[in-house]
């Protein structure tokens, strides 16, 4: 038994080829009711997110394409850290691939000065809330930490309750007087770079992180426009609601919905986030309503959306749960030190 590892670049179609099918193959093992969209992932590979360097490995065993390792090594902030991407083909689990592309990744990062790795998986098997995943033993055994919980909940879009979603949006219209709302898809309007630079730069900051030692990004009108690049590389079909304070013109609220381009059927719910200054007016869950019913109007055959939360979010849970999002699963989100 060979077992090689080599890096592949953005420019490699063959070896990206291959990473793809070992992610499809392993998406449908271990999350099948979430969708693998091949624009996506070609995307991820070919144009990363703004700051970012990233390293790919793909392992071969005995010539056959068997799991592969992504790095994205932040340059703008976080510079200790990185988050990682570690798949195995579900068919040659068991046999060493992960702790061997682990264990070149985590040579890659002690030459690059980085302290710490994280990374994210469902906690446990599809449907078996108490069989700990593959990715949970490995983990675990490897020495890493679950220092945050997320779960994660669905909107099935086929039965909403719409004199509900009524009676919400009547309930938040009438605490939001001075806020008007406003609509885009795709790219970020030149008029909102700044605010919604601002309102990124925050969600981290004001989002429960746990134990997870990552520090608020540092984001401004360029790196919305770099963002908005990768993500049209990848076929993110996006649909935002912004809410504007019409005294001073900011946009104070926003949230994002996007759908993928070989996913017509399923989409997620993204970041929502209030200024600070302005909570308490029932804003997040204007915008997130208002933005479902945009969503559905241009996505008719959207059927599913997901969504997740730190499970000590118990705010926007609630605004979720209230839309009528249900848990699915829980995930982790594990931290190793290089």
């Amino acid at each position: 038994m060979t077992l090689t590892i080599a890096p592949f670049g953005a420019g490699d179609d063959t070896a990206i080829e291959q990473a793809y099918e070992i992610d499809t193959a392993a998406w449908a093992v271990d999350v099948p009711d979430l969708p693998s969209c091949r624009q996506r992932f070609f995307g991820m590979i070919r144009h990363p997110m703004p700051g970012d360097v990233a390293v790919h490995l793909l392992a071969h065993l005995d010539g056959a394409p068997v799991g592969y390792l992504l790095l994205d090594l932040p340059q703008l902030d976080n510079t200790e850290n990185a988050s990682a991407d570690l798949v195995v083909h579900p068919a040659y689990r068991r046999r060493g691939v992960g702790r061997a592309l682990l264990d070149r990744g985590l040579d890659v990062l002690r030459e690059r000065g980085r302290v710490r790795v994280s990374t994210m998986s469902a906690a446990h098997l599809p449907g078996q809330p108490d069989r700990p995943s593959p990715a949970t033993a490995f983990a675990t055994t490897v020495g890493a930490t679950d220092a945050l919980v997320d779960v994660r909940r669905r909107l099935d879009t086929r039965h909403l309750d719409q004199a509900r979603l009524d009676a919400l949006l009547a309930e938040a219209r009438a605490r939001t007087a001075g806020y008007e709302l406003l609509f885009w898809q795709g790219g970020t309007p030149e008029e909102h770079l700044a605010d919604v630079a601002y309102l990124d730069g925050r969600l981290l900051a004001d989002a429960p992180m746990g134990d997870l030692a990552w520090e608020p990004e540092q984001i401004d009108a360029e790196r919305v426009r770099g963002t908005d690049r990768a993500l049209a590389a990848r076929g993110r079909r996006r649909y935002h609601a912004g809410v504007r304070h019409q005294a001073t013109g900011r946009l104070v609220a926003w949230t994002l919905l996007d759908v993928g381009a070989s996913t017509g059927w399923h989409a997620f719910q993204q970041i929502t986030i209030v200024d600070p200054e302005h909570r308490g007016h029932r804003l997040g869950l204007l915008a997130k309503i208002e933005n479902l019913r945009h969503l559905l109007a241009h996505e008719p055959a959207v059927q599913a959306i997901d969504t997740f939360n730190a499970d000590s979010n118990e705010h926007m849970i609630a605004i979720n749960e209230q839309l009528g999002f249900q848990v699915r699963d829980r995930w982790s989100n594990w931290q190793l030190t290089v």
